[in-house]
């Protein structure tokens, strides 16, 4: 096992793109709004890593064409969620023993690929499934999620940090615990950047968690159960 004082500096919040016209932002994300509005995808239950498909679906609809469907997702019942739960426990102990930096750097990885190429998909669903305008989906879909991902990384080394005052001939030292049990996060309808930041809060901490997003929001993701599989 190798050692070392890992540091983070404090991150910058991301630059916000104005995506005017003739711009290659905005070409790009036309684009995905065009592909995104063609295609009607069907949205399985994730639990321990599988696609569940129950069979109990709803429609995911765009709430300024409401005619138009998105989506269909499938609804989770009390066998889903109690064996959601069991996956989570399971994955428990793997993930909470992860060296903190390791688990920091999924993250990291996370906010870089949201601020590249996943920021048109997750801006496209944004304005597609809550009648965002582009400003407000950047604002909250790329610009505040990748803050969120970065700051909570960076602020688990700041708690890590803390520690308790020692005298003389004494070493106080204070370790860290994730909660027993597991996290059940229920996130609202009308920002992107909250539903990441109340599951991955948490899990950033070694907390494993279960996501249920709300049942209004006609989100890309809506009814799914989401839990690591390892930090």
């Amino acid at each position: 096992m190798a050692n070392g004082l890992f540091r983070m500096e404090r991150p910058q919040n991301e630059r916000t793109l104005n995506y005017a016209p003739g711009s290659a932002e905005k070409t790009v994300l036309k684009e995905q709004l065009k592909r995104m509005r063609e295609i009607e995808i069907e949205i399985p239950l994730i639990i321990g890593g599988r696609e569940i498909r129950t069979g109990n679906a709803e429609k995911c609809i765009i709430p300024h064409d409401r005619h138009h469907v998105l989506a269909i997702y499938h609804k989770a019942g009390e066998k889903e969620v109690q064996t959601a739960v069991e996956s989570a426990l399971k994955a428990k102990s793997q993930w909470e023993n992860m060296p903190w930096e390791h688990g920091a750097s999924i993250f990291l990885k996370a906010a870089e690929m949201t601020s590249g190429p996943w920021r048109p998909v997750l801006n496209g669903a944004t304005m597609l499934n809550q009648s965002k305008t582009v400003y407000q989906s950047e604002i909250d879909a790329a610009c505040e999620l990748i803050d969120y991902l970065r700051f909570n990384a960076y602020n688990m080394t700041q708690i890590y940090g803390e520690q308790p005052y020692s005298s003389q001939n004494v070493w106080n030292r204070m370790e860290y615990r994730p909660l027993e049990g597991y996290v059940f996060a229920v996130t609202p309808f009308n920002f992107t950047a909250i539903a990441c930041n109340l599951i991955t809060a948490p899990a950033i901490m070694g907390n494993v968690v279960l996501w249920k997003p709300a049942s209004t929001e006609c989100d890309s993701t809506d009814g799914a159960m989401v839990m690591p599989c390892s930090r």
